[in-house]
């Protein structure tokens, strides 16, 4: 207890010394919003890898590969393919070319500029402003749910405490003091990953058995998973089944590729001073990536050979049903006391990194995009009313925590990635290559592609629709395609993400209507791209 009292106590000291370090060094918006643009390429590649993967990567979808087993890799590859290299070099050099070329210091400040339009900068505040908080709350549930199975602080508690943990320094600090913390967490996420996948493969005698042994036990796949399509935890899930739609369409597609417009994630780019930086954080970014995914959803499958060999249960047995209690139930009951501490540490720094970035994304959101851009109301308020976006996504992350039900994580995380793909995703890649992309087009396409993503999800959707209760009080149906014959096409499409529809509907507005409506002006677009050969 002495041991855990004095890591926790010198981990929090640390952090409190880089926030009280970032708070000293920010002294203009740009230092608040942007660390100054001259980021070190490892605190940029680190930093965005911990905003990227977080205690929702490592818990709750931990927790999702210990139910669904190996398929939850291909989400691994494309967070390495997609969320690193492809965002790194056909969307960050550019993104952050453009962001100099118009002084923008928040995502939705580029595709408003890019746009010439408040309307633009002002949505797109709004939706990340109202929505992130869903996202954060995943994550915070995440921290709270292994401090609630290991060290029994209530849950309640978990929450609130580490919220005011994470208020402090993200509201004096800014983003330099974020970026500052982020790499330091991050390290410390890399060590602790690193042992976990170790220690696991050595409980199992080796990758060969460990793997063998996961193949084994299919036989005890729960009974229900069965009937979805679930066919083992190394075979895979049987297409088109309801099962195969949620993994794939859900977690690894919507994920894997919602990964794109993140605007928590989009703003790092603008951190750095040139592209040298971006190159080469790529490589840090990508090793980073696959050591924290790569070894979640590999260690998560693998609870369930090491939970069957001691206790004679698979793993969402062991955890009552909760798949976000899988990897703590882990920790605390197979591993050594001395792991416990590293992870609380590591997972404390994935939630606090990823949760400091998400509440300075929605403060920047309210206060720059909405308030200073959107309202027109630009001076000295903007800070203040950044500070109070802060503030406000704080109480509405520790409100969705305590009101979202249990194996949420996972979910949570794949709407906020899914709605931000179908808002922003086309407007931003074809605003940063094609000039023929007009103000009315990508407003349409952003419009659109949340118009059509917040209908499927809250009457379409079944596990929204269901815990959103909002088409049961209009219509008294779970959702619009519940009561159709499960052999009926119509059926499944409540398994369907809903950026399968929204994501290509976005896409063919933004390019059909930009082909038959007024382009910008050459002016407006030379200052765009006014970096950008």
């Amino acid at each position: 207890m002495v041991f855990n009292i004095i890591i926790s106590i010198a981990y929090i000291i640390i952090v409190a010394y880089l926030g009280h370090r970032g708070w000293k060094q920010t002294q203009t918006a740009s230092d608040y919003m942007l660390a100054g643009r001259k980021t070190h390429p490892y605190v940029m590649a680190v930093s965005y890898g911990a905003t990227f993967i977080s205690t929702s990567a490592i818990i709750g979808f931990g927790g999702a590969a210990a139910l669904f087993g190996f398929p939850l890799l291909w989400l691994a590859f494309l967070n390495i393919f997609v969320g690193v290299f492809i965002a790194f070099v056909f969307f960050g050099k550019r993104t952050r070319r453009m962001g100099v070329a118009l002084n923008a210091h928040t995502f939705p400040e580029v595709l408003g500029g890019r746009y010439n339009s408040r309307f633009v900068q002002g949505f797109a505040g709004i939706i990340i402003f109202l929505f992130i908080p869903v996202y954060a709350a995943a994550v915070l549930i995440g921290l709270s749910r292994f401090a609630e199975v290991y060290f029994n602080l209530p849950y309640t508690g978990g929450i609130l405490v580490f919220s005011l943990i994470l208020a402090i320094y993200v509201i004096l600090g800014g983003l330099k003091a974020v970026m500052y913390t982020d790499a330091f967490q991050g390290t410390v996420m890399f060590v602790m990953m690193v042992i976990l996948c170790v220690l696991t493969y050595r409980l199992l005698e080796g990758i060969i058995p460990a793997h063998q042994a996961l193949t084994d036990i299919a036989y005890m796949v729960p009974q229900r998973l069965v009937k979805g399509g679930h066919m083992g935890w190394t075979a895979g899930i049987k297409f088109g089944t309801p099962l195969w739609w949620i993994v794939y369409s859900t977690i690894i597609y919507g994920v894997g590729i919602g990964v794109l417009a993140q605007p928590q994630l989009a703003v790092r780019f603008m951190t750095v001073k040139s592209d040298r930086e971006l190159n080469r954080a790529l490589l840090l970014g990508g090793i980073f990536i696959l050591a924290m995914t790569g070894i979640a959803f590999t260690v998560g499958s693998l609870t369930n050979v090491i939970f069957v060999q001691k206790f004679g249960k698979v793993s969402v047995a062991m955890a009552l049903g909760n798949i976000d209690k899988i990897i703590p139930t882990y920790v605390d009951k197979v591993m050594p006391p001395w792991f416990g501490t590293l992870f609380l540490v590591g997972i404390l720094a994935a939630a606090m990194s990823t949760l400091s970035s998400q509440y300075h994304v929605g403060g920047t959101s309210l206060g720059r995009d909405f308030y200073g851009k959107a309202l027109g109301l630009r001076g000295s308020g903007e800070i203040f009313a950044t500070k109070l976006g802060v503030t406000l996504t704080i109480i509405a992350t520790v409100l969705w925590g305590l009101s979202l039900p249990p194996s949420i994580i996972a979910i949570a995380t794949a709407f906020f990635f899914g709605l931000c793909a179908s808002s922003f995703l086309p407007m931003y890649f074809l605003g940063l290559y094609w000039k023929g992309v007009t103000k009315v087009g990508a407003i349409c396409s952003m419009v659109g592609g949340f118009c059509v993503s917040f209908f499927w999800l809250v009457f379409i959707h079944y596990k929204e629709s269901k815990a959103l209760g909002i088409c049961k009080a209009l219509f008294n149906k779970v959702n619009l395609v519940a009561h159709y014959s499960s052999t009926s096409w119509l059926w499944k499409l409540q398994y369907v993400d809903p950026n399968i529809v929204a994501l290509p509907t976005s896409f063919v507005l933004c390019i059909v209507i930009s082909l038959f409506t007024r382009k910008m002006s050459d002016d407006h677009l030379k200052v765009c791209f006014k970096y950008i050969k």
